[in-house]
């Protein structure tokens, strides 16, 4: 979990990295901020730690567990190891339900999943990293139905994205399907997955 000032990181790393960053308030403190500078030339090692930074705050994870990814998607058969680190990170529980709506933020999903509120496949899972699979279902514990996380949801789910293709949300049932898995596209990334890659491989 990451707990550190948000608009400082975000200056930083850009202001995709953080919900509560992608905003007008931001943008116009930025805007006040603002001074001319001389750019510097950076290293290649400085932009690819700079790539690595923005992945590992904008899923909400610590260094260690973040390498283990990279490494296991390196050493992984089949697939390119740049599309098994994204279909790792897309596929932790916490994103997967944030992704769905149920949460307006990754670490407001981050907590649900901890504190026990949501199933999948009917049994309740309380680890955030865990990684939803094909046909896995998600859904709200009945005993958390009540809590005012999920109360106003109809209203307020309006106002979240739409949940991308390989999820599907039912908001009557307070259910969701994992229907397939994410695809790529490195020109929607916020982050260079290539440059976070080769960072490891050194």
């Amino acid at each position: 979990m990451i707990n550190r000032p948000k608009y400082k990181i975000a200056r930083r790393l850009g202001a995709g990295i953080f919900d509560k960053t992608q905003s007008q308030k931001f943008s116009l403190s930025e805007a006040k901020r603002k001074v001319e500078r001389r750019p510097r030339a950076g290293s290649e090692f400085g932009a690819q730690l700079l790539e690595k930074q923005k992945a590992r705050y904008f899923y909400g994870i610590n260094e260690r567990q973040f390498a283990k990814y990279v490494k296991e998607a390196i050493n992984s058969k089949g697939s390119s190891a740049d599309e098994n680190l994204f279909v790792r990170l897309e596929t932790r529980l916490d994103n997967a339900v944030y992704r769905i709506g149920l949460a307006k933020t990754r670490q407001a999903a981050r907590q649900m999943v901890s504190h026990g509120h949501i199933l999948v496949n009917g049994k309740k899972t309380t680890i955030p990293s865990f990684n939803v699979s094909p046909k896995d279902k998600i859904g709200v514990r009945i005993g958390s139905l009540k809590s005012k996380l999920f109360t106003n949801l109809k209203e307020e789910i309006k106002d979240r994205a739409a949940a991308p293709s390989w999820l599907k949300f039912d908001i009557e049932k307070m259910a969701g399907d994992v229907q397939g898995t994410p695809k790529m596209v490195k020109s929607e990334l916020i982050y260079d997955i290539s440059a976070i890659l080769e960072f490891y491989r050194r």
